[in-house]
């Protein structure tokens, strides 16, 4: 038996569909070796089952309940094998042979520590979240007021989604998206893997962060792709009958809280208290209007 290279780690909450689909890509494009770990969050439609029938290579951890990106990944510590990991969302069409190519140009470069691929959405135009910047205060400020759709191109406004890059141009990056988030085992057991201070959202820009730091480059791989069907975890938990209002808000606030745990953790000493503060206004502000559309439209 050849020894595994790649544990794909692949997180499920209620997306059976999109599983089968994402599982049937790897199998049919992936020639390396490797192995399928499935962490389900406690779905209810029929997924744990489906896996036990149609796909008894893939290991499966089940979770009782929904424990969130974070805490859901992190179960599969300690069933990986591989050297490297590939945290893969479900909602995600593997194409060619990008996982065995995105490793091959992973392993000849010397100091990569995570990579991500050209991630294509349904209608054909780039995942824009594919690759990202850091959230600082200037940073935040042209995203949030939109000034980087604006001025797309320009490296003074648009650098929160790399608009000022050729989408098609291997480059170095800040933060890659969780949906194709490849790293090595040895990188994660430093870092401590997934911060499970989140919940939904951050995950992947605080893991980024904790790479970085240890001086690794985070790369930007264009050279192959993927489809992203985008969301469709977050959309389905908004199609849930939630129990009462605040586990609703949970999942409406989950971005914004987000920012404000990473702001804290990693970029509260490195400004004057003023811009501090009016961060957190501003997040506050951005708390308020999800919460008045919500409820009130």
């Amino acid at each position: 038996m050849k020894k595994i290279k790649v544990s794909i780690v692949i997180l499920n909450f209620n997306t059976k569909n999109l599983l089968k689909n994402c599982i049937d890509s790897i199998k049919k494009s992936t020639h390396i070796p490797y192995e399928i770990i499935v962490v389900d969050n406690g779905s209810t439609d029929g997924s744990v089952k489906m896996l036990e029938q149609d796909y008894k290579s893939v290991i499966l951890i089940r979770n009782k309940k929904n424990l969130g990106f974070a805490a859901g990944n992190n179960k599969a510590r300690s069933k990986v094998r591989g050297k490297f990991v590939l945290f893969l969302n479900s909602d995600t069409i593997i194409e060619g042979t990008s996982i065995d190519k995105s490793i091959s140009y992973f392993e000849k470069t010397n100091n990569t520590g995570a990579l991500t691929v050209k991630q294509v959405l349904p209608t054909g135009k780039i995942d824009k979240d594919s690759r990202r910047s850091f959230p600082t205060p200037w940073v935040a400020l042209t995203h949030f007021s939109r000034l980087d759709r604006l001025f797309p191109k320009s490296k003074l406004f648009s650098r929160y989604w790399y608009g000022y890059l050729s989408a098609n141009k291997i480059h170095n990056i800040d933060v890659l998206q969780g949906a194709y988030f490849l790293t090595t085992k040895k990188i994660l057991d430093k870092v401590g893997w997934f911060s499970e201070d989140y919940f939904l959202d951050g995950e992947d820009i605080d893991l980024s962060w904790k790479i970085k730091q240890l001086g690794y480059c985070l790369v930007y791989y264009p050279k192959v792709k993927i489809i992203h069907l985008k969301g469709a975890t977050k959309k389905k938990n908004k199609r849930l009958t939630f129990k009462d209002k605040r586990e609703r808000q949970r999942y409406v606030l989950a971005g914004i809280e987000a920012m404000q745990i990473f702001y804290k953790k990693y970029l509260w000493e490195k400004y004057p208290i003023y811009i501090n503060y009016l961060i957190l206004l501003a997040i506050n502000l951005l708390k308020i209007l999800r919460l008045i559309r919500l409820y009130v439209f």
